[in-house]
């Protein structure tokens, strides 16, 4: 049997070298390879600023506070996603505010964002999902509108890129393009060996605004501001930091972030030339306006599969040594926000639909046209057998309704 992992973190002799510098020296932490990661992540970002902490779901939190968030506020968000970008508000007693997603992008739906904005929303939160961007010309427009903050969630999304701006170019309007987590007031990138680039553990704020940065950097260190004496504290804090270890592991993965996603981007090429003429699969959806960067590669059940048969196919896949995963179940019907918030089904049709038939296949940088082509072939003859196998189920089943 072959075994394909889910995902695969790429490090090379480079990460090795610089982690052994630190280890060599004699700061572990809020050292030098701090003020490099995040120099180099405000240069690549095209922020002005950019503030390192011990995970994307930190970085959430310490936007939602530095913003001045906190009991009975709204902010918008998105039910499809990973649970933290939802978590985040209630950390300090605010609400997420769903918006149901396009079916066509699964990113909120930005045209359904006005109707849900009340004297009690503060900020809207949009999730770039599988590194897809949102419509941040449209969210920008409505935030703009109503005041309201936009923090972005790129932690799926590093190097992904939307047009923003109409540019006057002599007699004609060049649209500009900026990366994803530099539209809003502050954005937020996540690390996870998962990740296009990974630390390990880790995440990064990013703003161009001073004022959020330096509250970002006290709250991330127990509250003590930078001219703070070590045991000083200006305000209730965290223990958010980044070490130096994870930092020399992001500033290798850095200087080769292109190749990372360019070796990606092939992947993701490589599945979909293989899987465009399986009938029943529905690829991931295409960039518009934007820049993709891939994070996972998730294909779609057609509406005429369910949950259970979409269970059914991956444990299969997973018999024969594939890893893969149901990329997201909706936060509104996780056990906790059902409870706390009275959600159920049927209160955000378009998240559920896509939620109950999507299925992450194996994806990583250093994944071989081989793998992917074992990947498919394997996929394929599930799918075969399972069509084969259900319509047989399902004639025999109206025969006898029929009978």
């Amino acid at each position: 049997m072959i075994k394909i992992p889910l995902s695969n973190p790429y490090l090379s002799s480079l990460e090795k070298q610089l982690v052994l510098q630190v280890l060599n020296s004699s700061q572990l932490s809020q050292g030098p390879q701090l003020d490099r990661f995040e120099n180099k992540m405000a240069q690549y970002i095209g922020s002005r600023h950019a503030v390192a902490v011990n995970s994307g779901t930190s970085a959430l939190h310490l936007c939602i506070k530095s913003l001045g968030i906190g009991e009975n506020d709204q902010v918008i968000t998105t039910p499809f996603s990973f649970i933290a970008s939802a978590n985040c508000m209630l950390y300090e007693r605010a609400k997420p505010v769903f918006v149901d997603i396009n079916p066509n992008t699964y990113n909120i739906d930005a045209d359904h964002i006005s109707e849900k904005i009340t004297a009690r929303t503060k900020a809207i939160l949009p999730v770039h999902v599988f590194g897809l961007p949102c419509d941040m010309v449209k969210i920008r427009a409505i935030a703009q509108k109503h005041h309201l903050y936009i923090i972005e969630d790129a932690c799926e999304a590093i190097g992904a890129d939307c047009l923003v701006d109409a540019v006057p170019q002599g007699q004609a309007i060049k649209l500009s393009s900026q990366k994803v987590g530099s539209i809003g007031d502050c954005g937020v990138f996540g690390f996870y060996p998962n990740k296009q680039i990974t630390t390990g553990e880790g995440g990064m704020i990013v703003t161009n605004e001073e004022k959020i940065a330096m509250n970002c950097r006290s709250l991330r260190n127990q509250g003590r501001s930078e001219n703070s004496m070590w045991l000083e504290h200006e305000q209730l804090g965290y223990n958010y930091r980044l070490s130096e270890v994870n930092c020399a592991l992001g500033i290798a993965q850095l200087t080769k972030i292109h190749l990372l996603l360019a070796a990606r981007a092939r992947v993701a090429r490589w599945y979909s030339e293989r899987l465009s003429n399986v009938a029943d699969i529905i690829l991931p959806p295409h960039a518009v306006n934007c820049r993709r960067s891939w994070f996972v590669y998730v294909i779609r059940l057609r509406d005429h599969y369910g949950r259970k048969d979409r269970n059914k196919i991956m444990n299969s896949l997973k018999s024969y040594g594939i890893d893969c995963r149901d990329y997201f179940p909706p936060i509104h019907l996780q056990p906790f926000y059902a409870e706390m918030f009275s959600y159920r089904r049927g209160d955000f049709p378009n998240t559920e639909k896509v939620a109950d038939r999507t299925i992450a296949l194996p994806f990583f940088a250093t994944m071989t046209e081989a793998q992917v082509h074992h990947v498919c072939k394997i996929l394929y003859r599930i799918m075969r057998n399972y069509k084969y196998m259900r319509h047989d189920f399902m004639a025999v089943n109206n025969q006898i309704i029929a009978n």
